[in-house]
């Protein structure tokens, strides 16, 4: 009741405005004013704002949004986690694949992944060495992220 009051309220004012606007010959921001004014008597004809009352005032409407808020919250949650791994569904499928058989990346003429079983002598002596010093030193750390630098070749980055 308190709420269809204060549409009708609303609604008054705003044509009341409406016509001070009008006799200013601004019509056709009058026309607007009017227009808009003219939605909240709308909504109470059509019954939308009991609606809402009843259901702003209801503790079970209350609990079903908390829980679809927690949902919403845990699915971001696994997003962020997702993002920050930095790997998608298949691209953790597809390592796993690899780390079992030892796949080679389409047209690539070495192993992608690991040493695998071509890598001899004549695939390391096939390699140029230039700088061999630094190249062993930062081959230690970079020895963790060789699959990340496989699927980096991959998708051609």
């Amino acid at each position: 009741m308190l709420a269809e009051t204060i549409c009708s309220a609303v609604s008054a004012a705003g044509l009341g405005i409406a016509a001070v606007t009008a006799y200013r010959k601004r019509f056709l921001t009058a026309t607007r004013i009017a227009a808009y004014s003219l939605v909240p008597i709308g909504l109470v004809l059509t019954g939308v704002v009991e609606w809402i009352a009843g259901i702003a005032f209801k503790p079970s409407v209350w609990l079903g949004l908390g829980v679809l808020g927690l949902s919403w919250l845990l699915f971001m949650t696994t997003r962020a986690i997702e993002r920050r791994s930095g790997t998608t569904r298949a691209e953790r499928k597809a390592a796993r694949a690899a780390g079992r058989n030892e796949a080679v990346a389409p047209g690539a003429s070495a192993p992608s992944l690991g040493a695998g079983a071509g890598a001899g002598p004549a695939a390391t002596a096939a390699k140029p060495r230039s700088k061999p010093k630094k190249k062993q030193e930062a081959a230690a750390p970079g020895d963790d992220f060789s699959d990340i630098e496989a699927i980096l070749k991959k998708h051609g980055i």
